[in-house]
Order: C-alpha cells, then sequence, then structure tokens
C-alpha cells in the first residue's frame, strides 16, 4: 500500500493537467473563430487592413476621390 502522495497523487496533477490543456483549447478555438481573422499576424482588425488597402490604393491613383469616399464609408459601417 502507498502512503502520501503515491499514486492518486500523480493521477489528480495529470487530471488537473489535463482539463487546463482542454480548456485553453476550447477558449483558442472560440476565439479564432469570433474574433476574426487579421492580415497581419494578429494586431488589427480585418476591416482596419481592409482599409490600409484603400488608403494605398487612393495614394496609387487607382481610384478618385468619391470611390474612396464611398468605400471607407462602406468598410466603416
Amino acid at each position: 500500500m502507498m502512503g502520501g502522495w503515491g499514486g492518486y497523487g500523480i493521477g489528480w496533477i495529470f487530471m488537473f493537467l489535463w482539463w487546463v490543456i482542454i480548456v485553453a483549447l476550447v477558449v483558442g478555438l472560440i476565439r479564432w473563430l469570433f474574433m476574426g481573422h487579421v492580415s497581419d499576424g494578429g494586431s488589427r482588425p480585418v476591416a482596419e487592413a481592409h482599409l490600409d488597402i484603400l488608403k494605398e490604393r487612393y495614394a496609387r491613383g487607382e481610384i478618385d476621390h468619391d470611390m474612396y469616399e464611398r468605400m471607407r464609408r462602406d468598410l466603416e459601417s
């Protein structure tokens, strides 16, 4: 017969670690699904990245001011 921490103590530790891993995976999945995908590795929402692309297109002259304003309003709404 084992005394003190023998057998059962180690089992409880591994069970606790198992549940910590499960909870971390569920939280990570929820964040990934509901926080939106980002274009720069995770620091900005998609809408901000799209606005940056729109600004670049305007700066290069691909779209005029009216088109820029209309598209910006669409993205911000």
